[in-house]
């Protein structure tokens, strides 16, 4: 069985690549795994990238580049018939660095593209994704609106919460992520179970400075430029500690930033070279560019295309802002595959490890039923 898969809001294909990295074969020589099909996003240099390494054809008619809210996601025609929907909605409105509009914001609605998009196609799964901030966006409203719409699609819902950090990422990236099987396919007794962490203990996990030397980073790899600093950036971060940040006491008084307020944390701050890195972000001004344990300059995009654990083979397009924003909001392919061969496992009745969902998550408690009154409370 191999899927036919399309996403929304696809960016530069880390859901992608995991996706077509991800294939089984069952005990009867039945091959399990997943096909593009189509996929939509909105910025033009994301799409090249996605066309550039997941198609290998620059040309390829497939990748849609265009606002999903004019999108016609009821052509079939064009687009065909689905198996799989991947989509890992914008979570600027969710996150809680950002101002957590939640449904209010501009982006916090375009999940109901998703929904719409289950309506008409009605793939044997879908895979959504988002930040963890979600869960206390709107006093906690929103993920339950946006639980109630995915259930009223006809679909059974598995949201957890899950540490990329325990699946082999050297990121501590922490996501919401929720798998839906058809109602009719689950009742038959198809049950996703959430994988089992690979590296459950923090002595196992990938350290930030195993995953940007082993092996070393050629000098000339694409989108390896470094930033020029200033030199009182230069003189700034050499006072800093590794894992310490622009608020280090160590700093001399003539070098520190003159902010008011609140004083976010990775600011100018420094990576821990033994333990994995804090979160990739794809946006932000000066100082929030990642910053080297030892060497007095922030990452090069391909440092941190590593904590994001894509292969130096997979070259993103566009300028050096442009790239950065593209790695940063991307899926890690490495803690997504994880999630993608449990889904081909689960159709394939293949046993694998898995431990029990977040529980805090699950419909039945945030709708306060039972699990088999479920069905009936969303569809009112």
């Amino acid at each position: 069985m191999i899927f036919k898969t399309a996403e929304l809001f696809a960016g530069p294909g880390g859901g992608a690549y995991a996706a077509k990295t991800s294939k089984l074969i069952d005990e009867s020589g039945k091959k399990w795994g997943f096909q593009h099909a189509w996929a939509n996003e909105f910025d033009p240099d994301t799409v090249e990238t996605y066309k550039e390494n997941i198609l290998n054809n620059p040309n390829a008619s497939t990748v849609y580049c265009e606002d999903v809210r004019k999108f016609d996601i009821k052509n079939h025609e064009l687009l065909g018939a689905i198996d799989a929907l991947i989509f890992g909605f914008p979570c600027n409105d969710f996150s809680v660095v950002g101002k957590q509009k939640g449904l209010s914001g501009d982006y916090g609605p375009l999940y109901t593209y998703g929904v719409k998009t289950l309506k008409e196609y009605k793939p044997k799964v879908f895979i959504a994704e988002n930040v963890g901030g979600l869960t206390s966006a709107n006093d906690g409203e929103a993920f339950i609106r946006i639980l109630k719409s995915l259930s009223k699609t006809g679909y059974t819902l598995t949201p957890n919460f899950y540490k990329f950090e325990e699946y082999g990422v050297p990121q501590a990236r922490h996501r919401i992520i929720i798998v839906g099987i058809r109602n009719d396919i689950a009742e038959k007794g198809i049950k996703f179970r959430v994988p089992a962490p690979t590296t459950p203990n923090p002595e196992d996990y990938i350290t930030a400075e195993q995953a940007i030397t082993v092996p070393p980073i050629p000098i000339d790899a694409f989108n390896n430029e470094q930033t020029n600093h200033n030199l009182r950036t230069v003189e700034m971060l050499s006072h800093i500690p590794e894992g310490g940040n622009a608020w280090s006491l160590s700093i001399p008084e003539d070098l520190r930033l003159n902010v008011k307020g609140a004083k976010l944390s990775n600011i100018y701050k420094r990576l821990a070279r033994n333990k994995p890195s804090y979160t990739v972000t794809g946006s932000g001004g000066g100082g929030t560019h990642m910053y080297h344990w030892s060497e007095n300059r922030a990452l090069t995009n391909r440092e941190r295309a590593r904590l994001q654990t894509f292969p130096d083979n997979f070259h993103f397009m566009g300028g050096k802002e442009s790239v950065r924003k593209q790695i940063g909001m991307a899926i890690p392919p490495r803690g997504m595959r994880h999630i993608l061969l449990a889904v081909l496992k689960t159709f394939a009745g293949i046993e694998y490890k898995y431990v029990e969902p977040t529980r805090r998550l699950q419909p039945e408690v945030l709708f306060n039923v039972s699990g088999s009154e479920v069905a009936t409370l969303v569809k009112s």
